[in-house]
């Protein structure tokens, strides 16, 4: 049975047992400050499971991409070494809220998997939640009872509170939990031991395919338990490993999910794949796991960055090269050229990849070729290193230890990218050790340091008042009577705020770009601000630094105007302009971020060259015609999702929109998008957009920035007053081009008379330090203190001074324009001895300066701070060449 078969049989299953089926929710998160992506098939029904909005429907399934690779499910280091984790994995789910419970869940689950799929029931083992004495929680012997009706009762295992008790975070929902497991060892090995006593145990062919959640508890901040209003069943079961099971492997790797990639991998390497424990094999589903991560996560609208979501993905694509260029041999771009092949595999399934399998292979080669370049200069940093010791050990100390240290090993990640094996296996190669302790000391205070920004204590929701799901009146309202349905106190970087939940509320929650209002909240006569608005899932959560003394009562909500009426600007404009930057440039062009606030509108698309200085004139004039013919907006709320489409509303990928969307139209022949954003009545309210700035952000994607209405008009005038400065200081030329451009040119032409000069006097300056050549134990040996007018000069200086002796050691210790630099040249001929060495020879003699330097074993020079040092250097360069 092929996966395609297996994923569809699920689907139908459950859809013949009155289940709505969904679509996967992107794996990149918008609206939960928990979670960098979505790390299981629950995450996008999180709100029902809260409390905080009611599901349209009782009974759901699905399949949901889901990525595990930082926080608490982090299972990236054992990906490639074993046979069953991966970063990007499906998860088959099926969910009741508040409808069934344990006996339909544990009843359906078995007949899937043995009448469907027929799985050997001889094979399979099931969990149950053996209690907890400090929850002061039995076992759970209502789902025991159950599985007794279609299990042997040996085959039922009692589990730990790790493992069989569910819990969404340290607080929230949880509950007890049942896993299904298959043997999948062969009976020869079933016959020295049974099944049983490996469960739960990391046996790579004794694995958990499936997981029950009985979600009857919710944990608050204290720790304590209390039950749930309404049960609630989640279930999860790994796809990649039903698949081993059904189509009897012993790796997720050999199933046809994984076999058009490694079968593609394996003819562009010109290796073979032995399904083994090998380097090469290793790397080889290392990269294999790895490509399907990053695409699905770059289609569904998170590109690789330095930070947050953005760093784990380019932490992956890095983790991927690295094992192409060590154990594969690529030292090119490769692994992007698997892009096409996994889109086609799953083009029915999520075809978001297939949509955009140009842009992502795009940003992932230029990924490649910008950290091929990082990892090959971190490669010749270790080489500095290895001659540096060797040099160490060969003149001056020959029982110095060859170790490279923790603080050297995590620069070499930090700045380079290198892990820690990669350190290690190039160091072994050489003969090195590496101090692990000391590399994992380093690494432990950069998390510290990261981490104590990110500190955060939040407590438990105080339900003020019962109410329906928060109502937002945003759209048409400015200000409205409202309640405090609930308030929680939360201490963030040493400060306490709180967090307020009203009935009904005008100010709009930071999303889809636009940035959350302020306003002031008054109740009881009090008035307590709104410093901003947030999405919490789809709560809209107000930020306040105190909390009301009546928390009662009914209170008075006013938003900034003023801020709100600016951000509308802001974001119209940035509609127009997606609209003008697609006729422009082309229909290629998609939204790929964006800010707008009051001060500015940003906006990221893609497009793969720098936009030409006609195209943004271009895109600025046919803007602002948009704002001149003052276009009505055509606001419609509640619009099938289909329909929208069919009226050419434009989706964003990485967005999850519900069944019933609101369209933003202005002009339907110009710009139709889905919007949930905050827009003005009529164009002509923008008044003037002008962009202030073209430039890129990541491979692929390019970023406009843009001022509108007041802040326009303020750009404006600064760069008429700026030109007038220059026309004053000019004496007012009637052609101020002309004149400006004539004053470069006399500047060049001075520059090239002034190099001359320098050339000239650096010609000088060598003759005379060539005369002050000390002959001494086959040296030809300069140690002067010089001046000299640049860098240049100095450089040229000694290279002069080199072709003449090539027997030369030269020490300069120069003034350049009043910044103390040294210089050391060694000759030819003294260079092939090894007895001397620039670099290591500069750093020395730095430390008189207050600098730092490097370079070639031949020649190196470094800068510093202390001018008065300079005596002190050519003190120091005597002792240790004399």
């Amino acid at each position: 049975m092929d996966s395609s078969t297996i994923r569809q049989k699920f689907l139908d299953f459950f859809a013949s047992k009155s289940h709505q089926i969904v679509p996967s929710a992107p794996l990149v998160l918008k609206n939960d400050p928990s979670l960098l992506f979505t790390n299981s098939g629950m995450v996008q029904f999180k709100d029902f499971f809260l409390g905080n909005a009611i599901s349209k429907y009782s009974r759901v399934a699905d399949t949901q991409k889901c990525l595990r690779v930082s926080g608490k499910h982090n299972d990236l280091e054992d990906v490639g070494l074993d046979t069953y984790h991966h970063t990007m994995f499906e998860m088959l789910g099926n969910w009741s809220f508040g409808d069934y419970f344990k006996k339909e869940a544990i009843t359906w689950a078995w007949e899937l998997l043995t009448e469907v799929y027929q799985l050997p029931k001889d094979r399979l083992y099931v969990t149950v939640f053996g209690g907890d004495a400090k929850d002061n929680l039995p076992v759970d012997e209502e789902a025991k009872a159950l599985w007794k009706s279609v299990i042997a009762e040996d085959r039922i295992l009692h589990g730990s509170k790790k493992d069989n008790f569910w819990e969404m975070g340290e607080s929230g929902p949880c509950g007890p939990c049942s896993e299904i497991h298959i043997d999948l060892r062969s009976e020869a090995e079933i016959k020295l031991k049974p099944g049983k006593e490996l469960v739960n145990g990391d046996h790579p062919q004794v694995v958990e395919i499936w997981n029950l959640v009985f979600m009857q508890f919710n944990r608050l901040a204290s720790g304590k338990l209390e039950p749930l209003p309404n049960k609630h069943v989640d279930t999860g079961m790994g796809f990649e490993r039903l698949c081993m099971a059904i189509q009897g492997k012993t790796s997720n790797y050999d199933t046809d999910l994984f076999s058009p990639l490694i079968n593609h991998i394996v003819a562009m390497t010109n290796v073979s794949y032995q399904q083994s424990g090998s380097e090469t094999d290793v790397a080889i589903r290392v990269i294999a796991d790895h490509i399907r991560a990053v695409s699905f996560a770059i289609a569904d609208g998170q590109l690789p960055s330095n930070s947050g979501a953005g760093y784990v993905i380019r932490r992956i694509i890095r983790r991927a090269i690295r094992y192409g260029y060590s154990y594969l041999d690529q030292r090119n771009p490769f692994i992007c050229n698997l892009v096409n092949t996994l889109a086609q595999q799953f083009d029915s399934v999520f075809p978001e990849l297939i949509d955009q399998k140009s842009f992502v292979f795009n940003v992932i080669i230029e990924e490649e070729r910008a950290f091929l370049l990082t990892l090959e200069k971190g490669l010749r940093r270790i080489e500095i290193f290895f001659e540096s010791v060797k040099e160490i050990i060969q003149f001056h100390d020959p029982n110095y230890v060859k170790i490279i240290s923790g603080v050297q090993a995590f620069e070499l990640y930090d700045t380079f990218g290198f892990p820690f094996d990669l350190t290690a296996l190039i160091a072994r190669e050489r003969g090195f050790s590496v101090d692990e302790k000391g590399f994992n000391e380093e690494m432990q205070k950069q998390k510290t340091r990261s981490k104590a920004d990110a500190v955060k204590e939040t407590g438990d929701w105080v339900i003020v008042a019962e109410g329906d799901r928060p109502e937002f009146i945003g759209y048409d309202h400015y200000e409205s009577a409202s309640k405090i349905l609930r308030y929680r106190k939360v201490k963030q970087k040493n400060k306490e705020l709180f967090q307020l939940v009203l009935d009904k509320t005008p100010f709009y929650a930071e999303s889809g770009g636009q940035v959350g209002d302020t306003g002031v909240i008054e109740i009881a006569g009090e008035k307590i601000q709104v410093i901003d608005t947030k999405k919490e899932n789809d709560l809209i959560v107000h930020w306040v630094e105190k909390l009301p003394a009546s928390v009662e009562a009914t209170g008075h909500s006013q938003i900034n105007v003023h801020q709100r009426k600016l951000s509308m600007n802001n974001h119209s404009a940035t509609h127009l302009l997606h609209a003008a930057l697609r006729q422009v440039l082309g229909k290629h062009v998609e939204q790929k971020g964006s800010l707008v606030n009051d001060q500015l509108l940003r906006f990221d698309f893609s497009h793969f060259a720098a936009m030409t200085r006609e195209e943004v004139v271009k895109v600025e004039t046919i803007v602002n015609q948009k704002i001149r013919e003052n276009i009505e907006l055509n606001e419609q709320r509640n619009v099938p999702i289909d329909k929208a489409k069919s009226l050419g509303a434009m989706a964003l990928f990485g967005e999850k929109y519900g069944e019933f969307v609101r369209v933003i139209t202005f002009d339907r022949n110009f710009s139709v998008e889905l919007c949930g954003g905050t827009h003005v009545s009529s164009t002509g309210k923008i008044g003037l957009l002008k962009i202030i700035s073209e430039s890129s952000v990541a491979a692929g994607v390019r970023r406009i920035e843009a001022v509108t209405a007041d802040g326009a008009e303020a750009f404006i005038n600064n760069e008429l007053a700026l030109l007038h400065e220059v026309k004053s200081i000019l004496k007012n030329p009637k052609d101020i081009l002309s004149s400006t451009m004539n004053l470069v040119e006399e500047k060049h032409a001075l520059e090239k008379k002034l190099e001359v000069v320098y050339q000239q006097q650096a010609n000088v300056l060598k003759d005379e330090l060539a005369k002050k050549v000390i002959n001494s134990s086959g040296l030809s040996l300069i140690i002067e203190k010089v001046s000299v007018p640049t860098a240049d000069s100095l450089k040229n200086i000694a290279y002069a001074l080199r072709n003449q002796l090539d027997d030369l050691l030269l020490i300069l210790a120069a003034d350049v324009e009043g910044k103390p630099q040294v210089t050391v040249m060694v000759g030819a001929k003294l260079e092939a001895t090894k007895k001397f060495h620039a670099g290591n020879m500069v750093k020395e003699l730095a430390k008189e300066i207050d600098g730092g330097g490097g370079g070639q074993p031949f020649f190196a020079t470094a800068g510093g701070k202390n001018i008065n040092g300079l005596d002190a250097v050519l003190e120091k360069a005597r002792k240790l060449v004399i």
